[in-house]
């Protein structure tokens, strides 16, 4: 093979690996996810979040009215998730610490994208692990993906062995104003120092 043919194979492998990177991206982060916002950035974002209507695990009704009056931090997952949902809500437990008294302005709420699984007795003892002003909420299946759909929230059932499943879905914490609104994302396993400024941001919102 002569230098140039060698220098043309190496460009179209070169190409295509360029391609499969992004194709490979474009996976992994779903299109209708929002994007991340840094701090100075947070502001109410249109067509991000609606009414719904679940309960929380206690088997109290929880409405988009209970995220009114206080700023708000909800992460979607599934008590069955074994790393992403545990390493975040441990993550929301520090923010929690970091915040000392402010903490209880915050309310964190932990969505279920498994509401076949996640009863509210499921929700219940699984946030039994966590600070205890979590609030955990699920519903018909109907009605969650109601809340998924509103919120552009990325969730696939994965199949595995033996009739069992794990769910892929979107990792970032949303984060809401005191009127409710989506304001900005929390990413996944962002550095403490930006996450806590997002937050203390957040706190100062009305």
């Amino acid at each position: 093979m002569t230098l140039r043919a060698l220098r043309w194979v190496l460009w179209v492998l070169i190409a295509f690996l360029v391609i499969g990177l992004g194709v490979f991206a474009a996976l992994r982060e779903p299109a209708t996810t929002p994007k991340q916002a840094d701090a100075s950035a947070l502001a109410p974002v249109a067509g991000i979040g609606g009414d719904f209507a679940l309960v929380d695990q206690s088997g109290k009704p929880f409405t988009q009215a209970d995220l009114k009056g206080h700023p708000s931090l909800v992460f979607f997952g599934y008590t069955f998730c074994p790393d992403v949902c545990p390493t975040t809500l441990l993550e929301a437990e520090g923010w929690m610490k970091e915040l000392g008294p402010d903490a209880d302005r915050l309310k964190v709420v932990f969505v279920t994208v498994d509401p076949e699984r996640d009863t509210s007795e499921k929700l219940k003892d699984y946030l039994g692990s966590f600070d205890p002003r979590f609030v955990g909420l699920t519903g018909p299946r109907p009605a969650i993906d109601r809340i998924l759909k509103d919120y552009r929230v990325f969730a696939r059932k994965v199949e595995g062995k033996g009739g069992d499943y794990t769910m892929d879905h979107t990792a970032a914490v949303y984060m809401l104003d005191p009127q409710g609104r989506f304001v900005g994302l929390i990413n996944f396993q962002e550095e403490t120092a930006k996450a806590m400024t997002k937050i203390r941001r957040l706190m100062t919102m009305s």
